[in-house]
């Protein structure tokens, strides 16, 4: 009886871990949602990046300040977030126009960006496994980017968008490499911080009129885009991703590729055609078949307790 308390104890870390993860990936599939909601009125597409990554920079700033001896791995992480941040402002852009089915495809290539920056920078070598999984992920790139899935005029916007998972891949290989001595919130904190430091040159250039919202539904949107795809997940992967792993994690975080087009069907009526379908299917299969870093997102290596 003892022995089937104790298992049971075990057994709900496990799962509300799990049911968390799942939770805070779903929230990151709705960024098209937000982002869309904002540009359509009228906001510009870095302004949109900027609020996202504002408030977890704000409200986690105390955790950076307690962390200020390890000076040099907050640069490190404030200059990956510039690089996200800056990124991020394809992928917005892209959204404005092109279905967000679409834009996710493209947005999952980030294990590609990370294999390859993590060899050519770090000199860290891929496994077998990864680069098949890059290779996969790769032809449902050019499925779901190629000229018979998509208008032609679109391309060009596609290829932008790579900005945001060259972005992340970068931002994968700092954390992995370069931040791993300072805690997960202090991680985030550079991370966010970075962002907003990036994106800062852009937005004091820019009309009023491009950057602040101008109706009450828009400042919701904003705390959407904030809180429901950024701050919260973060926080929620932080806490529940090393209860069941990297590798659990990556395969459940896959979830964020079907909800941003479960978004772009409700939300905007898109109508997913065959060609996305399969490269969805390609990502999925990908993330599945390794167990190596390149799969990781951001969020799983942030959380991941600091090497001493």
């Amino acid at each position: 009886m003892e022995k089937q308390t104790s298992a049971k104890q075990e057994v709900t870390p496990y799962a509300r871990a799990v049911v968390g993860v799942l939770f805070a990936s779903i929230c990151f599939g709705f960024v098209p949602y937000f982002s869309r909601g904002l540009t359509d009125q009228g906001l510009a597409p870095y302004a949109v990046a900027f609020y996202r990554y504002i408030l977890a920079a704000i409200v986690l700033l105390p955790a950076l300040l307690l962390h200020r001896s390890n000076w040099r791995e907050i640069v490190w992480g404030i200059g990956a977030g510039a690089v996200m941040g800056l990124g991020w402002v394809g992928y917005v852009s892209a959204l404005e126009t092109v279905p967000a089915s679409t834009v996710g495809v493209l947005y999952m290539t980030y294990p590609v960006f990370t294999i390859a920056i993590a060899w050519a920078l770090f000199g860290d070598q891929p496994t077998q496994r990864s680069l098949v999984a890059a290779g996969l992920i790769i032809i449902a790139a050019i499925i779901a980017g190629s000229p018979a899935s998509v208008p032609p005029d679109q391309i060009p916007t596609l290829l932008v968008s790579l900005a945001a998972p060259f972005g992340f891949g970068f931002g994968i290989c700092v954390l992995v490499h370069r931040l791993s001595r300072i805690a997960p919130l202090a991680r985030i904190a550079s991370i966010s911080l970075g962002s907003v430091i990036g994106l800062a040159p852009l937005i004091l250039s820019s009309e009023v009129v491009e950057i602040i919202p101008q109706g009450g539904s828009d400042w919701f949107l904003i705390a959407g885009i904030g809180l429901v795809t950024a701050l919260i997940p973060q926080l929620v992967y932080t806490v529940y991703s090393p209860v069941i792993g990297a590798t659990r994690t990556a395969v459940i975080g896959s979830i964020e590729l079907p909800t941003m087009f479960a978004v772009g069907i409700l939300a905007f009526g898109e109508v997913v055609t065959w060609a996305q379908a399969i490269a969805c299917a390609l990502v999925l299969g990908a993330i599945a078949l390794t167990q190596s870093r390149s799969t990781q997102t951001v969020t799983t290596v942030i959380s991941k307790k600091p090497n001493r």
